[in-house]
Parts: C-alpha cells; sequence; structure tokens
C-alpha cells in the first residue's frame, strides 16, 4: 500500500531538506510548491504588492490542486507520495488524510517543529544566499504566518 507523506511546518522549518531524504528513502515522488513556481518563472520577494501576492496564492492554488491530481494517480499505481505543502491548517491536512484514505493510501505527517528564533536566522540564511527554486520571504511574512499557523495535534501524529 502506497504512503502520502505529508510535510507539515512553516518557511524554513527543514520540509524540503526532510522531503528530500523521505524521497530517496522511500523512492517516492516528492512534489514541492516552490519547484513548480520557479520552473513557471513566478517569484515572490520584497518588492511584492499587494495586486501581486494576491496573484501568487491563486497560482499557488492551482499549482497545488494540480499536484494533488499528480499524486492521486501516483497513489493509485502504488507509489509514495510527498506533499511538501506545510499544510499549516488542520483543516487542510483532514482533507488530504480523507482523500488518501479514499484512495487506499496510508497517511503520515511530518511535522517541523522548530523554534521561532530558529526560524528566522534560517530565513535570513536563505534570504541571503537564495537558491534558484526558494523564494525570498520577508521577516514581516514569517510573523504574520506563525501568527496563523496550526500545529498537529498529538491524534494528528499518532
Amino acid at each position: 500500500m502506497a504512503t502520502l507523506h505529508l510535510m507539515v511546518g512553516l518557511p524554513c522549518s527543514g520540509k524540503t531538506t526532510l522531503a528530500r531524504k523521505l524521497e530517496t528513502k522511500h523512492s517516492a515522488l516528492r512534489l514541492t510548491p516552490d519547484d513548480w513556481h520557479a520552473g513557471l518563472g513566478h517569484h515572490y520577494g520584497y518588492n511584492m504588492t499587494e495586486s501581486d501576492e494576491s496573484l501568487h496564492n491563486v497560482r499557488h492554488d492551482a499549482v497545488e490542486s494540480l499536484m494533488w491530481k499528480v499524486a492521486a494517480r501516483v497513489l493509485v499505481l502504488g507509489v509514495d507520495v510527498i506533499l511538501d505543502f506545510g499544510l499549516w491548517s488542520r483543516k487542510e491536512r483532514e482533507e488530504l488524510r480523507c482523500r488518501a484514505e479514499e484512495l487506499g493510501a496510508d497517511i503520515k505527517i511530518h511535522f517541523m517543529d522548530v523554534p521561532e528564533k530558529v526560524l528566522f536566522e534560517r530565513l535570513r540564511n536563505r534570504n541571503a544566499h537564495k537558491p534558484d527554486e526558494s523564494f525570498v520571504i520577508p521577516e514581516a511574512k514569517l510573523k504574520e504566518w506563525i501568527q496563523t499557523f496550526e500545529p498537529p495535534l498529538p491524534e494528528e501524529l499518532a
């Protein structure tokens, strides 16, 4: 039976680093939205306007929707999938859990629980040495996102 691996955590928590290791360990398909955005020429940075951010959010939803279609097909074929989405809300995680169960797949949540101080240190390093497949993230955005993040409950991780 295939397993859907859900990477849960904020930016700079180490989700993609772990996802890459799991990809090799499980011979899994890793789906990371930043990779697709970069490949499509979408960028996120310091100079984004509200309009730019709104467009990015619409694109992001479309990218994740397409990724799920690919993931669902791959799970049905019996191959593990890693969704490196962040999954900040319990509602998102529960929705994906139900979808995976409908396909007959197992689910495993990998929660990257990193102290805020470490997140900001990693963010500064990321922004200073931005790899091609990642985006510059203003510190104010990370502060905003920390407030909206819903850590997994113990029963989600069981």
